[in-house]
């Protein structure tokens, strides 16, 4: 069976820093966890990527908090995640295009994706991967991911189970 796991936005701003939580710090030991049951040929991951025009464009004025400014320390991923990937996709926005075509292309059986934010990057990853490959088993590990907030947070998972995405540990959350 072809498979992936992706890793989304999981940099460490988003955890502990300018945009972090004590829901994202929770989830590290289980997103690496996970990360070790897929080989480095079965990860792929995104990381967003904002320049020095962030606060410019739309997000910046929705969101005016500077994060993932790539290169800084706040853009890359914990140590202890720098294990090795297939493909990284940088992208400046929600959702990857880019990895939705991948995966369209690359055809496996089965997308799992973890990481951050559940009710913002992740979901937006599930959608474009829903209509680009709508044959692809989709799965979210809710005790690998984490949301803005915990009633964002289950919204989310909520709404991913009306688009026919398998989670997984909902329980555990």
């Amino acid at each position: 069976m072809k498979k992936f796991l992706v890793l989304i936005d999981f940099q460490n701003d988003f955890i502990d820093g300018s945009l972090g939580n004590k829901e994202a710090v929770a989830i590290m030991p289980d997103v690496l966890t996970k990360l070790k049951e897929y080989q480095p040929e079965e990860r792929l991951a995104t990381m967003d990527t904002h320049f020095e025009d962030y606060m410019q464009t739309q997000e910046g004025h929705n969101l005016p908090i500077v994060h993932a400014q790539k290169g800084s320390f706040g853009w890359q991923l914990p140590v202890d995640a720098q294990i090795g990937f297939k493909k990284i996709f940088e992208k400046s926005t929600f959702g990857s295009i880019e990895l939705a075509e991948y995966i369209r292309d690359e055809a496996p059986d089965q997308v799992e994706l973890i990481g951050l934010d559940t009710d913002i990057c992740v979901i937006s990853n599930v959608v474009l991967i829903k209509n680009f490959a709508p044959e692809v088993r989709v799965i979210v590990d809710a005790k690998a991911t984490a949301g803005v907030s915990p009633s964002k947070y289950r919204a989310a998972l909520e709404t991913m189970r009306s688009l026919q995405v398998e989670i997984l540990n909902a329980n555990e959350q």
